[in-house]
């Protein structure tokens, strides 16, 4: 489901289900957790730069398997929902923790899980037209992979409710104007963007790099907000909302929430 390259300082994670947009299944984060151990311990790197095949970044949760989680525990893969969150949310945060910085380069989707993704990286590079969303509230869930907690830090709380509640859809230059990404680019001139962080980041001395990371992902301590996302998400995967939320994407028509 994933892709690696390594050239000079970079070592590029890329995701590799075009023909689904790159929608996420558990089986996918986990490769790409294992990738980023694999990155930390090849030579020279010193950008980690996640990318995407395709016409999209990434849709966000493949919903036709739930994620991969009916392939992986079956039909009763709801029977443990506060520890599924943190199995979904563990690879996540071997990219957020990685000592070498992260740059994610964004086009088209980028939803959902997709953007959880891409926030837990320490630099985000969007197309002008890219569309960036937490979109989980139309299926009757909310962020529970970091998004609720690194988007708030981010954007502070007004923006991050306006996201969350609404599931608007913003592009990459409204992205770019609330502080979710870093810089806008062109589609054709993504590549050699991460190329020019990289380098500038090459003049730096590796190691203060990494303690300068542990200090600025120490002051802002995501365990709490880590924690009270699977705590909430626990009990909407048992509400019959989220039946009729992911039946209502599948089947491309208006929800009719049931309150329960």
């Amino acid at each position: 489901m994933i892709q690696t390259k390594h050239h000079k300082h970079i070592f590029e994670i890329i995701l590799n289900r075009p023909e689904k947009r790159n929608a996420m299944q558990i089986q996918m984060l986990r490769q790409i957790g294992e990738a980023v151990l694999e990155a930390q311990q090849t030579p020279q790197v010193r950008l980690i730069v996640l990318r995407a095949e395709g016409p999209a970044f990434s849709v966000g949760l493949d919903l036709q398997t739930m994620g991969g989680m009916i392939e992986e525990f079956g039909e009763d893969w709801m029977q443990q929902p506060h520890t599924l969150t943190r199995m979904w949310q563990a690879p996540v945060n071997i990219l957020a923790n990685a000592s070498i910085p992260t740059l994610a380069l964004i086009h088209g989707y980028c939803l959902g899980v997709g953007l959880e993704l891409a926030l837990a990286c320490d630099f985000r590079y969007a197309t002008p037209d890219a569309q960036l969303s937490l979109a989980e509230t139309r299926i009757g869930l909310i962020p529970d992979v970091g998004g609720t907690t690194r988007l708030m830090a981010l954007v502070g709380i007004a923006r991050a409710k306006e996201m969350i509640f609404t599931a608007r859809r913003i592009d990459g230059i409204t992205a770019e104007r609330w502080g979710i990404v870093n810089q806008v680019v062109e589609v054709e001139n993504l590549p050699q963007s991460a190329v020019a962080l990289a380098d500038e980041i090459a003049l730096c001395a590796p190691l203060a790099v990494s303690a300068a990371k542990r200090v600025i992902q120490g002051i802002a301590d995501e365990s709490r907000g880590l924690y009270l996302e699977a705590l909430e998400q626990a009990n909407l995967f048992a509400t019959q909302d989220l039946q009729e939320g992911v039946q209502s994407v599948l089947m491309r028509r208006d929800p009719q929430w049931k309150w329960q």
